[in-house]
């Protein structure tokens, strides 16, 4: 049985409101999400029941009034679900329950190897969720991918480092194997929507750059995903630098700032010089330790990194900068970006811009995929 929770984008954005507001406990009544939300008490009624309908609500007893007659308490159903959340990386995938009002109530991670292919790898990633004991019900799916996404498909495209996935419709094939509504984005866009949800009320045109294995930025303009006419804001891996000379890049090109200034091509020079690593994740643990070679190569990738970020901070003006991923976890990396950026920006560009590491580099890409999912859940239905 599914109940569709249809209307504008204004109207759907209430809905999850209301949930929200439940939830933290700062409106139990349909006039305290009247004057919470600043909607006319018709338009509370109205949502709140779509939401009681679609079986995420329920509303019983009396609560405490100030005059006239008692308002009925409205609280999450105890069986109103929750969506799953997954984070795919190149060998390894986060995976959370996160429920209806937006709370991560589990979260593990779990080897894979995205090369595998895509049914292989979500069938693993999912079935991994479908063990957990007790777990409430799943009502939606958000899915964070390292590469392009197609949002009106919902398929992968022009992979570079994802053999088998190229126009692979990743959501109408998770929605006809589990049954669920399911989302599917770009993890560098879900970082970002991550990182705005993250700063409540804070900056609403900001870019967040994913510094790991790979490199990708999102970007948020008043407070909603940009992603441009082909799906490919953002991709800053690709654009050409001089350091990278006539280096072969995986997207078919050559010289892009992936091929200096990613985890993977920091793997590949410090193995170079006879350093013994066998992941970005070595080259960060030297770097952290001090170890001269990884420090001075991360402090470059930041350099060049930042060279590129210069050209974003002039042309969209953003109000923050925010660096996620392994390689944010070493301070001479963020302090090289931030001096490149200051240095070779406009100052107007850079006199209230704020340049620091993501608030929850770990769980940002999963609050973005549940927010997306939960928004998505509400909109097209609720299904058993």
């Amino acid at each position: 049985m599914s109940e569709d929770l249809v209307g504008t984008p204004s109207q759907r954005g209430e809905h999850a409101r209301v949930v929200g507001l439940i939830a933290s406990g700062r409106a139990t009544s349909r006039i305290a999400i009247s004057r919470a939300l600043g909607i006319a008490p018709s338009t509370a009624s109205l949502r709140v029941q779509d939401l009681i309908d679609a079986g995420l609500l329920v509303e019983s007893g009396d609560e405490r009034s100030t005059g006239g007659r008692r308002a009925k308490t409205l609280s999450l159903a105890p069986d109103g679900g929750c969506v799953l959340a997954v984070d795919l990386g190149t060998h390894h995938a986060r995976v959370a329950l996160v429920d209806m009002a937006g709370a991560i109530l589990s979260a593990e991670e779990i080897p894979v190897e995205i090369a595998s292919g895509p049914e292989a790898v979500l069938t693993a990633v999912i079935g991994a969720a479908l063990a957990i004991e007790d777990r409430p019900r799943f009502r939606g799916l958000g899915l964070a991918l390292p590469g392009p996404v197609n949002i009106a498909t919902g398929a992968v495209t022009l992979p570079s480092r994802m053999p088998g996935w190229k126009d692979f419709a990743a959501r109408d094939w998770l929605t006809e194997t589990y049954g669920i509504p399911v989302v599917v984005e770009n993890d560098a866009n879900l970082m970002a929507y991550g990182e705005y949800i993250a700063h409540g009320s804070g900056p609403r045109d900001i870019v967040t750059v994913k510094a790991g294995s790979g490199i990708g930025a999102g970007v948020i303009v008043q407070g909603n995903i940009h992603r441009g006419a082909t799906f490919a804001a953002g991709d800053i891996a690709h654009v050409r630098v001089d350091a990278a000379g006539d280096r072969p890049c995986s997207c078919g090109n050559h010289g892009c700032l992936e091929t200096v200034a990613s985890g993977a091509a920091l793997l590949g020079m410090l193995r170079a010089q006879g350093v013994a690593v066998d992941t970005a994740a070595d080259v960060v643990g030297l770097a952290q330790e001090g170890d001269l070679i990884a420090t001075t190569a991360v402090r470059a990738a930041g350099a060049r990194l930042g060279s590129v970020l210069c050209a974003v901070t002039n042309f969209f003006n953003p109000t923050a900068i925010y660096l996620g991923g392994l390689l944010s976890t070493v301070e001479p990396f963020v302090a090289a970006v931030r001096s490149e950026i200051y240095q070779g920006s406009h100052p107007l560009a850079t006199q209230s811009l704020t340049i620091e590491r993501t608030l929850n580099d770990r769980n940002a890409t999963l609050i973005g995929a549940s927010r997306l999912a939960i928004e998505h859940t509400l909109r097209v239905g609720m299904t058993e």
